[in-house]
């Protein structure tokens, strides 16, 4: 099974980080896509109010545990510092 890391950019500029199994349903989930009234609300709750996201970035990972730590070290990342990191894949 891949573990995805991954960076969407939202409607207002902001950077979103998550963690997931299965990338494009996440997705579909965070733009609230589907349906039903799950599949509306299923997003993460930051990124609802900020929608349409986009996909900006993703790593792939063997493990969970591995991913999860990336996730982490993503998140306590200075905005500027994830740009550059945008900017170097």
């Amino acid at each position: 099974m891949k573990h995805y890391v991954y960076m969407l950019e939202c409607a207002d500029g902001t950077y979103y980080t998550g963690y997931a199994t299965d990338l494009e349903k996440r997705m579909s989930e965070h733009n609230g896509e589907g349906d039903t009234k799950t599949a509306k609300s299923a997003g993460a709750k930051y990124t609802r109010g900020r929608r349409p996201v986009c996909l900006v970035y993703k790593e792939v990972f063997k493990t969970r545990s591995e991913a999860l730590k990336r996730e982490y070290a993503i998140k306590q990342l200075k905005k500027t510092e994830k740009k550059l990191l945008l900017e170097s894949k």
